[in-house]
């Protein structure tokens, strides 16, 4: 009687174990077929997001840059190609864009193109920075010397410092990616500069291709340094992004002689609604101007002692307008401090970021002019009322 019921028992639990490895097989294929299904387009049809970039560096394009790499990372494409010709630009905008490139968790590929672009200064650190660097047939990169705020060499003590620091940042970028690390100490302390077949020859870049096609499928298979990414961009669907009008927009308004403008602008603005109460427009005009014009400001780097000088010059010009008997020193004085004030404002920006000799000479005679006749007229006024009045009084 044990026995059978024994017998029964065993029976029961072989069943059940048999139930469950049934049921833990189904779950499995289920699982395994829900995840092929639910698995991204990518893995079959990989995606490029292919990026416009011939602008040079700063932080309206740095925003620009990144915003696009954080999306080809949040949609899940396959990589992102920054499609580069610039002149360089900020080394801090430069620095932001090179740590999201190192952070990006999909491939990261410059591609200096279409042919006569050029990947200069900054344009060189955000190439090394890539996971893939290549360049189309018929351009350049290099000349990446750290220049003063003015344009001409370094003073020695620091010129030694800045110099030596740049060079370690470009060549740990070049030795991470497996580059050439001589090459990258040179384009810093030697302003050296390659062609595309040159760079090739010479481990600076990874491929040469005409076009970003080509390039797609001459490094698909390809596993990179550091990250250990391998490619899969043969025949990927390519996206391509540009700037879009509002950026376009902000990048001229921080041309520095477009600030300059509009911080002349605006102050003329001001003076005119002052001196004619009520008119509306100049006022609105004028502080919309300013606006805009600090705006520039707070974007690029400026010197604060030659903002300072712009500042009095407003000062000498408006108390012309109102003292009326400097004979014209006061709008003398204003345009000197505004030409010497424009023309150094800029200063930590470097020389790519200076305001246009022409424009600025430009703008002080305009602005002397304007307040020489209306100081004219005011005396004018004056002199008449004063005639008037001793011609009543006899």
């Amino acid at each position: 009687m044990a026995e059978a019921r024994g017998s029964l028992v065993d029976r029961i639990f072989t069943a059940v174990r048999a139930a469950l490895l049934r049921g833990l097989l189904f779950f499995s294929l289920a699982a395994a077929v829900l995840l092929a299904l639910s698995s991204p387009a990518s893995a079959a049809e990989p995606r490029v997001l292919a990026v416009e970039f011939e602008n040079d560096v700063n932080p309206v394009t740095q925003d620009y840059l990144n915003d696009a790499i954080g999306r080809a990372n949040r949609e899940g494409y396959s990589a992102v190609v920054i499609l580069m010709d610039t002149p360089g630009g900020l080394s801090e905008a430069m620095r932001q864009i090179v740590k999201k490139e190192l952070e990006s968790r999909i491939p990261v590929i410059v591609y200096v193109s279409p042919d006569g672009s050029r990947a200069a200064s900054a344009g060189v650190w955000i190439g090394q920075a890539a996971d893939i660097l290549a360049m189309a047939p018929q351009t350049n990169l290099g000349s990446s010397t750290p220049i003063s705020i003015g344009g001409e060499d370094i003073q020695k003590d620091l010129r030694r410092k800045v110099v030596n620091d740049a060079a370690a940042q470009l060549r740990a970028l070049a030795q991470s990616h497996g580059r050439n690390v001589k090459w990258a100490d040179d384009a810093v302390r030697k302003a050296s500069n390659l062609t595309a077949d040159e760079a090739l020859r010479m481990n600076v870049i990874d491929v040469v291709a005409p076009t970003l096609a080509a390039l797609l499928t001459k490094i698909d298979g390809r596993k990179t340094v550091p990250k250990g990414f391998v490619l899969r961009t043969a025949g990927a669907e390519i996206d391509t992004v540009k700037m879009g009008l509002w950026k376009r927009i902000l990048d001229t308004i921080i041309d520095p002689n477009i600030i300059a403008l509009l911080l002349s602008l605006g102050v003329l603005g001001i003076v005119v609604e002052l001196w004619n109460p009520g008119l509306i427009f100049p006022a609105t005009f004028g502080v919309v101007s300013l606006i805009v014009g600090f705006w520039g400001l707070q974007v690029l780097p400026i010197s604060w002692a030659w903002l300072l000088l712009m500042l009095f010059a407003f000062a000498f010009w408006i108390a012309e307008l109102f003292v009326g008997f400097s004979h014209g020193a006061l709008s003398l004085a204003g345009a000197v401090c505004f030409v010497f004030g424009s023309l150094l404002l800029f200063e930590p920006a470097g020389s790519a970021y200076q305001v246009s000799l022409p424009v600025v000479l430009s703008v002080a005679a305009v602005f002397s002019l304007f307040f020489f006749v209306a100081v004219a007229k005011v005396i004018a006024v004056r002199l008449s009322s004063w005639s008037t009045n001793i011609s009543a009084e006899s």
